[in-house]
C-alpha cells in the first residue's frame, strides 16, 4: 500500500512530499491527500482539454432519433463511441446531405473522448484551411500545422460546403500524411468521394488525400430528410396549433 501510495505521489510530482517520505508516510491523511490531488489534477486537465477542443454546443446522443434516417448504421457508430480506433491511429468519416446529424454525431464523439482522457481539437474545414493558408513563413505554418497534429483527435467538420484551392488541398493532404495511421481524424462531408474534385478543383494531391483518409477508416452514410426542415416544420405547427386556442 505504502508503495502503491509512493507511485501515485511520483506520477503527481509531489517531489516536495517525496522527499520528506518517511517523515510522513504513516500519516493518516496521506491517502486522503493523494486522492484529492489527483482529482483536482483531473478536473483542471478535463477543464483545459475541453477549453482547448472548441467543441461549442450540441445536443446529446440520447436526443437523436435513429427511426429518422433512411440509411444509418447505429451499430457502426456505437461502435465509435468505445474508441477502439483511437487507440489504432483509424479514422472515421460520415457522408451525408444538410441537416442528417453528422455534426451532432462527431461533437458527441470529440466530447465523450475528451471525458475518456484523450485530447480533441474540433474544427470546420474552412477554419482550418484559412488558418493554415494565412500563414506567412515556414516556421508559422510549421507551428500551425503541429498544431492540428498535436490532438489524439481531429475533428473536421463540413468538408465540401465551401470550395477551395489547391493551395488549400494541399495543406490538408499535409494534416492528413502527418496525422496517417498514428493519429485518428474524423470528418464530415456532405460530398461523395467522386466530387472532392469539385471541392478541389485542379489540385492534383485530392486522389492521395482520399487514399489515405479512407484507408483504416469507418465510412458511415446517412440518408435522411433534413432534421433542421423537419424540426422548423414542427415548431410552426405548433405554433398554428397555440394560435387556434
Amino acid at each position: 500500500m505504502n508503495d502503491e501510495l509512493k507511485d501515485r505521489a511520483r506520477s503527481l510530482r509531489l517531489y516536495g512530499l517525496l522527499s520528506n517520505w518517511d517523515e510522513f508516510a504513516q500519516e493518516p491523511w496521506l491517502p486522503r491527500l493523494i486522492e484529492i490531488e489527483e482529482i483536482e489534477r483531473h478536473r483542471r486537465s478535463l477543464e483545459r482539454r475541453i477549453s482547448g477542443a472548441h467543441i461549442g454546443p450540441f445536443k446529446p446522443m440520447s436526443d437523436f432519433d435513429w427511426s429518422w434516417p433512411k440509411k444509418i448504421s447505429r451499430k457502426l457508430i456505437e461502435e465509435l463511441f468505445t474508441f477502439r480506433f483511437i487507440g489504432e491511429g483509424a479514422n472515421a468519416i460520415f457522408i451525408g446531405t444538410n441537416g442528417v446529424g453528422k455534426t451532432m454525431i462527431v461533437k458527441n464523439i470529440a466530447h465523450q473522448a475528451l471525458l475518456k482522457g484523450h485530447t480533441v481539437r474540433f474544427t470546420t474545414a474552412s477554419e482550418m484551411l484559412n488558418d493554415l493558408a494565412a500563414q506567412e513563413g515556414a516556421i508559422g505554418l510549421n507551428g500551425r500545422l503541429k498544431f492540428y497534429c498535436r490532438p489524439s483527435l481531429l475533428a473536421i467538420d463540413e468538408i465540401g460546403y465551401l470550395s477551395y484551392d489547391s493551395r488549400h488541398a494541399d495543406l490538408l493532404f499535409e494534416i492528413i500524411s502527418r496525422r496517417y495511421c498514428r493519429k485518428s481524424i474524423v470528418v464530415t462531408t456532405n460530398k461523395p468521394f467522386a466530387e472532392w474534385n469539385q471541392v478541389f478543383p485542379n489540385a492534383s494531391s485530392v486522389v492521395a488525400l482520399i487514399d489515405r483518409l479512407v484507408h483504416k477508416a469507418e465510412i458511415i452514410q446517412i440518408e435522411a430528410e433534413s432534421y433542421r426542415l423537419k424540426e422548423a416544420k414542427e415548431r410552426n405547427n405548433q405554433k398554428k396549433k397555440s394560435t387556434k386556442k
